[in-house]
């Protein structure tokens, strides 16, 4: 039954649909092209299952704390493919990829990608705060 207790397909509103598209327009400056995107899990689709699991690891990481603006995402994941195919290919331990510490691995993967948004903002925000309080902007120092 919808809504209206009358059965059928639920009726969907126009917050609904403007809801959808929201979270499809926030999705698409996360991930990029969803073209790319599709190229990209397919890719990974096709790894042997543990190397699989590990870019699905460093995917949700990424997610996080990963660039926020969708090209250079976008571009990050498909380097993380391509490292992984490439070790799959040469039969590399996934250990010998990420090493011991898997997030100082995909940490220096990420500064290799500029962040977007607020990210970058924030941090300069936090900068010049600090600056100002330390009076370095002035020439003196505390």
């Amino acid at each position: 039954m919808n809504e209206t207790g009358t059965g059928g397909t639920p009726d969907v509103s126009t917050s609904d649909t403007e809801e959808g598209n929201f979270i499809s327009r926030a999705l698409s400056q996360v991930i990029g092209d969803k073209r790319r995107w599709r190229q990209y899990k397919a890719r990974v689709k096709q790894l042997p299952p543990d190397y699989r699991a590990a870019v699905d690891g460093v995917e949700r990481y990424l997610m996080h704390f990963g660039p926020t603006d969708g090209e250079s995402a976008t571009s990050l994941f498909e380097e993380v493919a391509d490292l992984f195919e490439r070790a799959a290919a040469d039969g590399t331990p996934i250990r010998r990829i990420v090493g011991n510490d898997p997030v100082e691995f995909v940490d220096a993967l990420i500064r290799n990608y500029e962040k977007g948004g607020y990210v970058a903002r924030e941090q300069k925000r936090l900068i010049g705060a600090i600056d100002r309080a330390a009076g370095k902007e002035n020439g003196a120092t505390r």
